[in-house]
């Protein structure tokens, strides 16, 4: 079971939770398995077609997924999935 860091943004919908267990063999299922167990995270993660918000960056043991494998990146049960949400500004 992955462990899954939750940004401060995110919490209330975690309960509060820092991090979570998460099952899955790719980090979207693990990211699927979180918005299943925390509906509220579901809108917050993912477009209405199931893709993940162009806003929000994922990494796998501190690699960004993108230059990984993408949503198919592998986990292992030991491996750490952070969500960061894109910071905006000017």
């Amino acid at each position: 079971m992955a462990t899954v860091r939750i940004p401060p943004v995110l919490r209330p919908s975690t309960g509060g939770a820092r991090e979570v267990d998460a099952t899955g063999e790719s980090v979207g299922a693990v990211l699927k398995a979180l918005a299943a167990e925390h509906p509220s995270t579901q809108a917050q993660l993912f477009s209405d077609g199931g893709d993940l918000n162009r806003y929000v960056n994922v990494y796998l043991n501190d690699e960004d997924v993108r230059v990984l494998e993408g949503m198919d990146t592998p986990v292992g049960e030991s491996d750490v999935v952070q969500i960061l949400p894109a910071m905006a500004g000017g």
